[in-house]
């Protein structure tokens, strides 16, 4: 409206205060600008998080965002902000990452909870004796997975989480008795927060297969409840440093390689 001409019969103070709206419109339009900028870079930035994301993971990731919500509203807030939001990250990338979206593993959180993860290894090497089993496990119970149970604290991603096998029981391959898993990198010595979690997951898995583990069958499934810490008795089951399994560096996604052992 300010850009068309003024009627000829408008007075000559109506065209000098029109001048001098018109001088002041640029500023005023340049910062308009601005704040509408301000508004869709949320949009944008939504979008391009989303990038890569199946259309029925994206729906679990707006669940939770609505979740986390109503708990705040409701007083119920649980976990802290700083892992909230790594963990949230962690699943993005997990979904549009190349091994979930190949089948290597998937990961399904428990009653929606960010903090309680249960993780199945669907793919193992395949001139592995675990491998075989699995298919022996497969034709016997309709699985031929395994199950781990990630358990991340307040404080993630600076202390690791707590994983298990809950089923089938394994022997070998560093696994204990009750599932817990006995590798370095998931205690506080051996933990960094620049690791992934998908890296701990092929990591797991590689090192189920290097220390050779076994599927016992007949055996029974590892309860619900928890097992004790693993760093507390860690000293004493490993003598030697030379089972410590470094992790290959390809598997990272926030640094180039783990701490040599």
């Amino acid at each position: 409206m300010l850009d068309q001409p003024l009627p000829a019969e408008q007075s000559t103070q109506e065209e000098v205060s029109s001048e001098e709206e018109d001088e002041e419109m640029p500023e005023d339009t340049e910062e308009l600008d601005h704040y509408e900028m301000k508004e869709e870079e949320p949009v944008e930035g939504k979008k391009a998080e989303d990038d890569g994301i199946g259309k029925e993971n994206l729906a679990i990731l707006e669940k939770i965002k609505k979740n986390q919500r109503q708990d705040y509203l409701n007083g119920a807030v649980s976990g802290s902000v700083q892992a909230t939001d790594r963990l949230m990250k962690e699943l993005r990338d997990i979904y549009r990452s190349a091994s979930f979206k190949g089948g290597n593993y998937a990961v399904e959180l428990m009653n929606d909870s960010l903090y309680d993860w249960n993780v199945k290894l669907l793919k193992v090497d395949e001139d592995s004796a675990l491998h075989s089993d699995l298919q022996i496990l497969k034709e016997k119970e309709g699985a031929d997975f395994i199950l781990l149970n990630f358990t991340f604290k307040d404080n993630f991603p600076f202390d690791p989480p707590f994983v298990r096998v809950v089923s089938p029981v394994l022997s070998g391959g560093y696994v204990l008795g009750g599932g817990a898993i006995c590798m370095e990198l998931l205690t506080k010595q051996g933990w960094s927060s620049a690791y992934s979690v998908e890296s701990v997951i092929m990591q797991i898995s590689a090192t189920l297969v290097k220390g050779k583990a076994r599927v016992q069958f007949g055996a029974n499934k590892v309860r619900g409840g928890r097992v004790s810490s693993l760093p507390s008795f860690l000293p004493s089951f490993l003598p030697s440093k030379s089972l410590y399994l470094p992790i290959h560096p390809s598997a990272l996604i926030y640094q180039s390689q783990f701490p040599s052992f």
